[in-house]
């Protein structure tokens, strides 16, 4: 697979230099991919974006109103244009947006409105959740009023922009503390949006809750339990995503908007079939649930694998298993296999790692297995 850096390119370099060479009297375009070219190899994806908005700054005309009019004089033609195509001869679009989006949220914060409305339309060829943040860092009043506007607008990607680009916590992006601090300010555009015709406006709302819940699990916990009551199907589902690391982490308040109460739990087995595992396989395990209530219980089970870490003491990794009705005198049984193989997000160390099951956030049995490394094989 290409690496993610490579979405910047000589290509993309050159037909964004053509573009708004097109519109640009003077521009050096000879010189701007040059100096692009001298270091975009040795960058990474988001160094390589400031690298080519830092190039940008040096070659065109630095007064607003000139750069206002030639980089929306570049983009793309919306009438055949998509934000998942990339740049062409016609225009700019794509992920060579955001060096442009970063252009303008980085020098031109002083022509605030007029900036908003240039990425309002760079935000139909691709996205400027990035570059927003600039705005709602320097104005956050202001910025959210603007995106209020914007609530009805007939493009998704910019009604996902609402709420993309309002995450406190959004990954790869500036944080924005005031909001993480105090999220209330964008919950009335979330909640405009959370029946959206848009999954992926819908997406962005239940991950935009997910980060707030990371600061203010209880306020995510009621506006849970508030925009269940007679919620579509797709609500129902934005809210599960949203609450997952609540549910996950066993949150009382999150766990009875969703109608999961404390379990009444009698005998929990959990059998390992593969007590020993070596690196690149998979852990096959069993479990057997059984109830002490005298009347259905719905559940909610998922399960911990309690790995060692580099210090040798053991850690737990929640998974998402399954839901599922427990009756009276009658044992749920369940099975898993589990692989364990290399990932970019965790270090695997040899030894005896353990399982348990966590049911309506409440955590249930262990039992051990032993992992073995390449590197203590025979």
């Amino acid at each position: 697979m290409e690496p993610l850096k490579n979405l910047f390119s000589p290509k993309l370099t050159q037909n964004m230099a053509r573009n708004i060479a097109r519109h640009a009297q003077g521009f050096d375009q000879t010189g701007f991919e040059a100096d692009v070219m001298e270091k975009l190899e040795a960058l990474e994806l988001k160094p390589r974006a400031q690298w080519i908005t830092d190039c940008l700054h040096q070659y065109l005309p630095p007064d607003w109103t000139t750069r206002e009019r030639i980089l929306r004089a570049s983009l793309h033609p919306l009438s055949n244009s998509s934000p998942e195509q990339p740049t062409d001869g016609d225009g700019i679009r794509g992920w060579a947006i955001m060096p442009l989006t970063m252009l303008i949220g980085q020098h031109h914060i002083a022509h605030f409105d007029e900036a908003m409305a240039l990425l309002y339309e760079m935000t139909r060829r691709f996205t400027s959740e990035f570059a927003v943040r600039y705005f709602l860092l320097e104005d956050q009043a202001r910025a959210l009023a603007i995106m209020e506007s914007w609530l009805d607008d007939e493009d998704e990607h910019i009604r996902r922009l609402i709420s993309e680009g309002t995450r406190p916590r959004l990954p790869w992006a500036m944080q924005l503390p005031a909001l993480m601090a105090d999220p209330t300010p964008a919950i009335p555009l979330l909640k405009h949006l959370r029946d959206d015709p848009s999954e992926y406006v819908r997406r962005s709302v239940a991950n935009h809750l997910n980060d707030i819940a990371k600061d203010h699990p209880d306020l995510v916990a009621d506006i849970a339990a508030d925009w269940l009551k007679e919620a579509p199907p797709e609500r129902q589902k934005l809210l599960r995503h949203a609450c997952r690391t609540l549910i996950k982490q066993g949150h009382g308040p999150t766990l009875k908007a969703f109608n999961f109460e404390p379990p009444a739990i009698g005998a929990v087995e959990i059998n390992i079939e593969t007590p020993t595992v070596n690196f690149g396989e998979a852990l096959n395990f069993t479990a057997a649930i059984a109830s002490k209530s005298n009347s259905p219980q719905a559940v909610i089970i998922d399960y911990a694998i309690h790995f060692v870490k580099a210090d040798g003491k053991r850690k737990p990794k929640v998974f998402k298993w399954t839901k599922a009705t427990l009756e009276p005198g009658k044992p749920l049984h369940l099975k898993r296999r589990h692989p364990i193989r290399e990932i970019t997000t965790r270090q695997y160390y040899t030894g005896k790692q353990a399982v348990s099951l966590r049911i309506n956030g409440e955590d249930f049995g262990s039992e051990e297995f032993e992992l073995i490394m390449p590197d203590t094989l025979p």
